[in-house]
């Protein structure tokens, strides 16, 4: 992977050990995670591991969750982390997901953040279909992910078991030829 990744205000580069404290403070606010994959508390061996998992970790490998920092260019702050994920049944497909930091939310970050991946998985992957889901309640991931480009594919009602209960969630996707009608030239 050709790191970092970068856009006008942001790299996208792979986890490092100096990460933990940043990583471990968005990780564990409730705010955050509300909306995540990962149950509360999350723990400084947690993150550790994950780093650690994460540094030895090859991009684009299928059916395995790659994830890299989101840094400011400005201060050198990482705010959060981008993820994709080859799909293990075709490899032509990818789903991404995004964390940020509470303190990073509503400037843009998620949309400049997602824009990257998304050229690097269609422009250099040279990938067909990105998807992406998000809990219908999550407005701001919504909100991304629509002023990114993709396209809403459909709500699926307690489609998915977590911390005891159903939650829905909401697919979007986009193709590689959607991708090209709204980069710009």
């Amino acid at each position: 992977m050709p790191f970092p990744l970068v856009t006008p205000r942001l790299f996208i580069r792979p986890f490092l050990e100096t990460d933990l404290e940043p990583f471990l403070a968005y990780r564990s606010d409730p705010e955050v995670a509300r909306y995540q994959g990962w149950s509360m508390p999350y723990t400084r061996e947690r993150a550790e591991a994950f780093l650690s998992d994460m540094i030895k970790a090859s991009p684009g490998t299928p059916d395995q969750w790659y994830q890299a920092a989101i840094v400011r260019q400005d201060t050198g702050d990482m705010i959060g982390d981008c993820a994709f994920y080859i799909l293990p049944q075709d490899h032509r497909q990818a789903e991404i997901g995004l964390t940020l930091a509470r303190h990073a939310w509503r400037q843009g970050y998620g949309v400049e953040s997602t824009l990257r991946l998304v050229s690097y998985l269609f422009d250099e992957l040279e990938l067909h279909r990105v998807r992406a889901n998000c809990d219908p309640a999550n407005l701001g991931a919504m909100r991304v992910l629509e002023q990114s480009g993709f396209r809403r594919e459909g709500v699926f009602l307690e489609s998915l078991w977590f911390n005891g209960q159903y939650l829905d969630e909401v697919w979007y996707a986009m193709l590689k030829r959607e991708w090209d009608q709204l980069r710009p030239k």
